[in-house]
């Protein structure tokens, strides 16, 4: 008797993935391969659509491979994505114009300035629930049609398509039949309306955007096409797609209004639930979708830190402290305390309450008797510093969540989960499934299949690893955190 697997391609900012999973939501083998990170000039950072395209497709092959040598039938795929990275390319040929320019990339901060003077982030708020930053898909369009002669031509051809990741990777494995995206995705490009469910023509206008190059917007799950058999064997329906910070929340089981997740990848993002309610940030946190199904919009709002397991990576390739990231885990154990050390990772700028694109990465409390442990310490620390940073923006916005669901990585290394607690002063779960953002675009695609009958019934799959409470003192928690203010006044100097 054949087995029945559902598979989640995770294409995410530094590796693509496709995870085998059962219908129980648990992962029964996996398939990754890293791909190159483009940095031409500071502050950009881009990838090459094609090897994004190849490695994916290994992956997907390697997993679909497997389930057959377990005598197992794939059912269906669903697809997650890093969100906001931009990719244009040539609707006859397949080819993009230029590289996929990454949701990290800063070189239309400028531009944004000059937005913002023209007193456009009232109206973009309101609509699109985003604050004016590069960081977001439509600067990044903007910039290719600005720069790259051939793509503004191609669009006023009409033969110039754009899409985040999910768009192309749909694009390319139904051999062109379907340009789509799903309402989290678009979402996040700075040109959707969140309210309509539709790209907003005022927007398009002020960026120079013409919309027959956008993708059509669909639910999370919903029906994207099939896979064209010379690259899966086989014909294979796509039924889920969600971006991967709101796949993390479907993952994660956060359901009901109120309910929160936080995920450590390269970045760290944390998203709340508010239920049918667009609640909109008077402290700098985006309002956005969580999830659409059956044309029924779930909002939610996020707080996006840029760099957390990025600067465990950078610790590791570029100030070769450790050889693996596990390793950190050991070091930061080996201290009593920090010694006053702070680590503020804007290598990027810094995203949400600050969103400030200019600031750059300090480090200070520096003395004779700072070594590579502390500054290993420090950074690992650092992002429950902005964690706690995130809470405090809610707080003044009314929201006091008294649970953080985790995952990613950096959730793995104890002392960060429970640091993390302590910083915060709210309980910490972490799932016994770690694969929560492809896992929620699994759930997704079994759910527009009927493998999954609701929400309630794919909330059965969630089962709890560990629990980490809050275990400092008041009076330790508070001067721990003046530190890192003053860190991060010193940043913002910049």
């Amino acid at each position: 008797m054949k087995k029945d697997y559902i598979v989640a391609i995770d294409q995410g900012t530094t590796s693509s993935r496709a995870i085998l999973f059962n219908l129980k939501g648990k992962p029964i083998y996996s398939s990754q391969k890293e791909f190159t990170q483009y940095f031409p000039k500071s502050g950009w950072v881009e990838h090459n659509p094609e090897e994004i395209w190849s490695t994916t497709k290994k992956t997907l092959k390697d997993v679909i491979n497997k389930a057959k040598r377990l005598r197992g039938n794939v059912l269906t795929i669903g697809i997650t994505n890093q969100r906001e990275t931009t990719v244009l390319w040539n609707k006859k040929t397949g080819k993009p114009v230029y590289k996929a320019i990454v949701w990290q990339d800063r070189r239309q901060a400028e531009f944004c300035k000059k937005l913002k003077k023209q007193n456009k982030e009232t109206l973009i708020f309101n609509k699109t629930g985003l604050l004016i930053d590069s960081y977001f898909s439509g600067t990044k369009i903007k910039w290719i049609l600005d720069n790259i002669p051939l793509a503004r031509k191609l669009m006023n051809k009409k033969q110039l398509l754009f899409g985040t990741i999910d768009s192309f990777l749909i694009w390319r494995l139904t051999k062109g039949k379907v340009h789509a995206t799903d309402a989290t995705n678009a979402s996040r490009t700075m040109i959707y309306n969140i309210s309509s469910n539709k790209w907003d023509d005022a927007i398009l206008r002020i960026l120079k955007i013409k919309k027959h190059i956008l993708p059509e917007v669909k639910d999370c799950a919903d029906n994207y096409g099939s896979t064209h058999p010379s690259v899966t064997g086989k014909s294979i329906p796509i039924t889920g797609v969600v971006g991967d910070q709101q796949s993390a929340t479907i993952g994660q089981c956060c359901f009901e209004p109120g309910s929160l997740k936080s995920t450590y990848g390269t970045g760290a993002f944390i998203l709340l639930n508010t239920g049918s309610k667009k609640i909109y940030s008077k402290n700098r946190l985006l309002t956005t979708i969580a999830y659409r199904i059956k044309g029924k919009t779930t909002y939610a709002m996020e707080g996006s830190i840029f760099i957390a397991g990025a600067g465990v990576q950078w610790l590791r390739d570029r100030m070769k402290f450790f050889k693996k990231a596990p390793e950190t885990e050991k070091i930061v154990k080996s201290l009593k305390d920090n010694k006053d050390v702070y680590l503020v990772p804007a290598f990027t700028g810094l995203g949400a309450p600050y969103w400030n694109a200019n600031a750059r990465g300090v480090l200070s409390g520096l003395t004779r008797d700072t070594g590579p442990k502390e500054i290993v310490r420090a950074i690992i620390e650092s992002v429950a510093y902005q964690t706690y940073d995130l809470f405090e923006a809610m707080k003044h916005d009314g929201l006091r969540p008294k649970i953080i669901k985790v995952d990613g990585g950096m959730v793995m290394n104890n002392w960060f989960s429970q640091f993390l607690s302590d910083v915060v002063n709210v309980k910490v779960l972490r799932p016994k499934v770690q694969e929560t953002t492809a896992l929620g675009a699994a759930f997704m695609a079994g759910l527009q299949i009927g493998v999954y009958k609701s929400l309630k019934d794919i909330s059965k799959n969630w089962n709890l690893d560990k629990k980490f409470s809050p275990n400092i003192k008041n009076r330790k928690r508070k001067s721990l955190i003046k530190g890192w203010t003053i860190a991060i006044k010193r940043t913002l100097i910049n």
